[in-house]
């Protein structure tokens, strides 16, 4: 019957395992970080868009709103006369 007895040897190995496991949890969460911003800039981007197009349509309904003013306002002063 033998013991085993953890010498120097084991010592290096495990702090080397732990060191890999380490590194291999730091590029994880690297990679998590970089999706999250990825994601957070296309998100940002996205809202961007609807802003301009909701400008954009503001824009048109004011314009339609005007035409519709100056008709009305045509037909009046012929209504009048």
């Amino acid at each position: 019957m033998s013991i085993i007895t953890a010498g120097p040897g084991a010592r290096a190995e495990q702090s080397t395992e732990l060191q890999i496991q380490n590194r291999t949890l730091e590029m994880h969460l690297l990679q998590e970080n970089l999706a999250r911003a990825h994601m957070q800039e296309r998100l940002q981007e996205a809202e961007h868009q609807q802003l301009v197009l909701s400008a954009v349509r503001v824009g048109r309904l004011r314009r339609r709103a005007e035409r519709a003013s100056m008709r009305a306002r045509k037909a009046l002063a012929v209504a009048v006369m």
